[in-house]
């Protein structure tokens, strides 16, 4: 049968419509109205200013920027996160510095936070930004952490990269920072195939991100340039790719949440294998539905049961290996590391595609069950589709 991959593009007929608009206009480069209109729609839909980018890691190095990062400078990040939250803090000459996850959410502590700026603050050297990560589709508990990091005068980078369509206490990811970054590659909820936004309350501050994004030139006929700049503005194709894909958010975010719901369904009957935890504060999207593995519980190590899954044709993964066991950033401080650590060894990503079909995720339920020996799921039957509001399209 096909590959199952974990995470992949559920494309529609509005993004098609878009796209050959595009086409016949011959509007294709990094300016046209698909951008402006793509920036304006996620504008209405988040509640705060955007600017449509190359990726999410350019939106995350221009958002660092913006907050005054610089050469010298250090910077506290969420060590349980892929590279590209930390990469950018290099790009600017500035050094991360890594911070531990907290259980309940499996994203950035604030207790560990809290301390970590304490000592700091005792020492005079506060880092200029600190750099949050919704990982899977689930926020982090901002609350605390802003007000932690006020009290000290740090602000936030809030990277969204993971959970467009999130909330956080009726608030939505991608507007609880003082400045927020999405992804939209070719593997998340939603994508334009590769490209990314900043965003933040202060239009000012976007306004700023746009110059530099557009290689900072100067008004006027001749190319003029003051500051640095970069290449880093989405294109027309691909912010018309965007704006069909924002129409279907939520249906996207529904139709990930029934699949997380199905696995934990499927899985409520086997000891050692147990889902994200969802905490209070919020609606968790499941980008990516994970599970924790106890080996001796599960009777199959976490390694094992991928190479299973791999032999099936089924992509599964760890999740992310945490920033502070990279070699790439060897020698960075860090504050804990424990709990990101274990959520590493034992974390695995299951397949969670929008269009995964019950069938291919029957399949892999009952291949993950096989590798214990546990009797075989077969009945379609008993995970039908979720029903889907009757206002949302469907394409």
């Amino acid at each position: 049968m096909p590959k199952i991959y974990l995470s992949a593009p559920h494309l529609g007929a509005l993004e098609f419509q878009y796209v050959r608009d595009v086409f016949e206009s011959n509007w294709i480069s990094t300016v046209g109205p698909h951008v402006e209109a793509f920036e304006r729609e996620m504008e209405a839909h988040l509640g705060v200013p955007a600017v449509a980018l190359s990726s999410g890691t350019a939106a995350n190095q221009l958002g660092l920027r913006i907050l005054g990062v610089g050469p010298g400078d250090l910077v506290f990040c969420q060590s349980l996160t892929f590279v590209a939250s930390a990469n950018p803090i290099r790009y600017l000459g500035a050094e991360p510095v890594f911070i531990d996850s907290e259980r309940a959410s499996w994203n950035l502590d604030p207790q560990v936070l809290a301390d970590a700026l304490k000592l700091h603050a005792r020492k005079k050297r506060l880092p200029k930004a600190v750099v949050v990560v919704h990982l899977f589709g689930q926020c982090a508990d901002m609350d605390p952490i802003l007000e932690i990091c006020g009290r000290y005068e740090v602000p936030v980078l809030e990277d969204a990269a993971e959970a467009l369509g999130a909330l956080y206490k009726g608030r939505p990811a991608g507007a609880l920072g003082h400045v927020a970054t999405l992804s939209f590659n070719g593997n998340k909820i939603i994508t334009t195939a590769g490209g990314g936004m900043l965003l933040s309350a202060r239009r000012e501050w976007i306004e700023r991100a746009r110059f530099w994004s557009s290689q900072a030139r100067e008004p006027g006929v001749e190319y003029r340039h003051h500051e640095l700049g970069y290449n880093y503005r989405m294109s027309n194709v691909l912010a018309a790719i965007g704006r069909g894909q924002l129409v279907v958010l939520e249906k996207r975010v529904e139709q990930r949440r029934a699949i997380a719901r199905r696995y934990a369904k499927a899985f409520a009957d086997l000891d050692g294998i147990t889902p994200m935890p969802e905490v209070f504060h919020g609606l968790h999207t499941h980008w990516l539905s994970c599970f924790l593995i106890d080996a001796k519980k599960f009777g199959c190590v976490r390694n094992d049961l991928i190479a299973e899954l791999s032999a099936a044709g089924i992509e599964s993964r760890p999740v992310w290996k945490p920033m502070h066991q990279q070699p790439l950033f060897a020698g960075c401080d860090r504050y804990g590391g424990e709990v990101a650590d274990d959520l590493y060894m034992r974390g695995i990503c299951l397949p969670s595609s929008s269009n995964l079909t019950i069938e291919d995720q029957l399949f892999v339920i009952n291949r993950v069950r096989r590798a214990v020996s546990a009797k075989a799921i077969v009945e379609p039957a008993l995970y039908p589709p979720p029903l889907l509001p009757a206002a949302v399209p469907s394409f």
